[in-house]
């Protein structure tokens, strides 16, 4: 049995803080147990009451005479400590704290919550709160309405993870306009010890949730909330995750010596953690309901067993009775990743039996206005045995001989008899609702718009690539971490945490990376030496802590093909520091072996406390910044994370031997930012870097570092 259990599903409850003022929270948290028909036993604890609403009180949980699985403590902080004493001596397994002020006031709330969460812990209880709205479990078998919410949502198969409670009554209300259901409904408050990922693994186990939907603010879990989340959404019964994250707008990238650094923020870190784990994150509340709407349609196999409506490709067939809704669905269904379908001629010539002679025959499939159930019916049943359709979306519009009922029945008759997703907008309310609540009834998702329905249609595909990915054999790559930890070391050692090219190319090159000839020449003469040992072309850079975007100082010249030009180029880029930064200590300048011709990109990483290395990629050069057409993930990854992380960019397409452009070394950029993970996993004092540009060449000749810049800081 899960420790959870008596959090959602109590034999017995009680509410430590029952009052018997109406408007008061304990009064109406008790209230709402009570008249929402709890199948369990319910105790009141006031010790300054006889009764509440005509229930008899009890002075103290310890009083009550029987066991007690779940208390429901609404109580100031110095008090509710008191009560959790009590409640861990009467045995409870399972508390909840409504009340507030506790760490989120200051210094004593938080070591009040703190001593409550240790006390909890070393008993083995779970607790939930505080500071939250409470729980709710509306199914038939335990009718639970813990909360201070005066709403019971109906039953149904989608869990909701929230941590405002404020948020959580308007969803509440939303979902009743909706007729939505719920299996389990939670407010975490502070989630001073049960969080998301306790609620994931409970809600993945449950045979009443078949999608979760989480409003979140912070996240205090990193890298094991992806590998764990990770099996939740794709492992042998996923479930499919939704969530929408408050802040996406507020303050980005911190302050940063890189570009790495300079266009990470913390939105980046949670796409990443959402795309790594396989959860779907939403825009707004309303598409948070469409999309689980959408999930949570089932069909049944032959042999009775229940399985999601999961699109297998990215080909819709579109049914319409009007020209306008079909041309916005299609545009839209083009937009959220997908494509109209193209039928076959078997399809076109049973579409062309039953319509009459104004209807399109092609996608989108136009019925005409004045169409009965019967021409949906034949019109969806053909396009949706089309070998080549994924599958439909269904556009009603109310005309006066429009059947809204005798259609929505044609529907289900057809998508019985199909695995494909099929799903509805019945444009209206009034006229329409006959045939909306039929279908949502039976578990079929209703849309008022076109558009609505084509996003959810997108989500349901992407969902489907998550659980179709593909699994390359990981990469042997072989590191020599001793050497690069001794030049980390010696560095913080001298003071230095700015590395220059010469330990930095020392670094990368025990992680595998290819890094070219470099010296420092601390003259002109001796700089022309170098070149010359090194063999024409060179490029020389400034080479001084104080100065970490050398072009922008002036202090990069390229290309340089003789003695002279190199004495020149010497003279020249140190001027130009010394007028960029006057008190900038310069060391000399790098002479570098020029690289063979390849498309610059950037590899990079900053580091967050709690969540790790965020690494990047993106396309690079002196663009990075203007395109940010970058890619982030958290470390550790693999190889197949690492295949998505390149891909994802627009620029990848450059790499693909596009308009004649020689196909790039796509597989060495795969293993180098694998081999980028390890680095920054193996080393904690690299705090930020970047690789920019790297070069990739042509396919079969590799990567070379051009440029690169590491940030070190003591771990803490």
């Amino acid at each position: 049995m899960d420790k959870l259990d008596a959090i959602f599903s109590p034999s017995s409850v009680a509410v430590v803080g029952a009052s018997t003022t109406p408007g008061k929270v304990g009064h109406d948290i008790f209230a709402n147990i009570l008249r929402g028909n709890y199948q369990g036993v319910l105790y009141p604890v006031n010790p300054g009451a006889r009764s509440v609403l005509s229930v008899p009180a009890y002075p103290s949980i310890e009083a009550v005479p029987d066991e007690v699985d779940l208390a429901m403590i609404i109580l100031p902080p110095k008090r509710a400590l008191n009560a959790i004493e009590e409640s861990i001596e009467k045995g409870v397994k399972g508390v909840v704290i409504v009340s507030a002020g506790f760490r989120e006031v200051g210094d004593e709330g938080r070591k009040i919550e703190d001593r409550i969460v240790a006390m909890c812990r070393e008993a083995g209880v779970r607790l939930v709160g505080p500071n939250c709205l409470g729980v709710i479990n509306p199914m038939d078998d335990v009718r639970l309405n813990a909360s201070f919410s005066t709403r019971m949502p109906e039953p149904g198969q989608i869990s909701f993870i929230s941590q405002s409670g404020a948020l959580c009554t308007a969803v509440l209300d939303f979902a009743a306009d909706r007729d939505f259901g719920f299996s389990k409904f939670i407010s975490i408050g502070n989630k001073a010890d049960v969080d998301e990922l306790d609620l994931l693994r409970y809600f993945h186990e449950d045979m009443d949730t078949r999608v979760i939907m989480i409003y979140l603010e912070e996240l205090r879990r990193g890298p094991e909330f992806i590998e764990a989340v990770k099996e939740i959404t794709s492992g042998s019964r996923p479930t499919p995750v939704m969530v929408i994250k408050s802040g996406r707008t507020g303050p980005g990238a911190k302050a940063a010596a890189s570009h790495t650094g300079a266009l990470a923020g913390s939105e980046a870190v949670y796409d990443s953690i959402f795309q790594q784990s396989g959860i779907i994150r939403v825009a707004s509340i309303d598409e948070l309901f469409d999309f689980a709407s959408a999930f949570a349609t089932k069909s049944e196999t032959s042999l009775g067993k229940v399985r999601r409506r999961i699109p297998t490709g990215n080909r819709v067939a579109i049914v319409t009775n009007a020209g306008g809704p079909g041309i916005v669905a299609t545009d839209m269904t083009i937009s959220s990743g997908l494509q109209l379908a193209k039928f076959s001629d078997e399809t076109i010539e049973v579409l062309d039996s039953h319509l009459p002679d104004t209807a399109n025959l092609n996608n989108p499939v136009d019925v005409i206005g004045d169409a009965s159930q019967d021409r949906y019916e034949h019109a969806l049943a053909a396009v949706i045995r089309d070998e080549g359709v994924d599958g439909a979306l269904v556009i009603l519009t109310p005309q006066s001989m429009t059947n809204a009922l005798g259609t929505a029945e044609a529907i289900v008759r057809v998508a019985n008899r199909t695995h494909k997703p099929i799903l509805c907008c019945f444009m209206g309310i009034i006229d329409v609702s006959p045939g909306v609540k039929y279908l949502q009834e039976r578990g079929y998702p209703v849309f008022r718009f076109p558009e609505q329905a084509a996003k959810a249609f997108g989500a349901l595909y992407k969902y489907s690539q998550w659980l179709s990915r593909q699994h390359l054999a990981q990469f042997d790559l072989t590191h020599d971490k001793e050497r690069a930890g001794d030049v980390i070391r010696d560095c913080l050692e001298k003071g230095k945490t700015h590395l220059g090219e010469l330990e930095g190319n020392a670094v990368l090159e025990s992680y595998g990376f290819t890094v070219l000839p470099t010296r420092l020449a601390e003259n002109r003469d001796e700089a022309a030496d170098l070149a010359q040992e090194m063999g024409f072309p060179v490029v020389m850079k400034i080479s001084s802590g104080q100065i970490l975007h050398k072009s922008d100082a002036g202090g990069v010249k390229l290309k340089l093909a003789d003695a002279e030009a190199v004495r020149d180029a010497f003279d020249e880029i140190v001027e130009n520091a010394k007028n960029f930064k006057s008190d900038a200590v310069i060391d000399g300048v790098l002479v570098q072996k020029m690289a063979g011709p390849g498309d610059e990109v950037i590899l990079g990483c900053t580091r967050y406390p709690v969540f790790g290395p965020l690494l990047m990629f993106g396309y690079g050069g002196v663009f990075v910044e203007v395109f940010q057409d970058v890619a982030f993930r958290l470390a550790p990854i693999k190889r197949n994370e690492a295949r998505r992380m390149t891909r994802s960019i627009k620029g990848y397409k450059l790499f693909t031997g596009f308009r004649g452009r020689p196909e790039a070394d796509t597989d060495i950029l795969e293993r180098l930012v694998v081999s980028l993970s390890d680095m920054v996993m193996d080393h904690p004092e690299i705090s930020e870097m970047d690789i920019n540009p790297l070069l990739l060449h042509e396919k079969g000749k590799g990567a070379t570092v051009a440029d690169c810049r590491i940030i070190l800081k003591q771990p803490e």
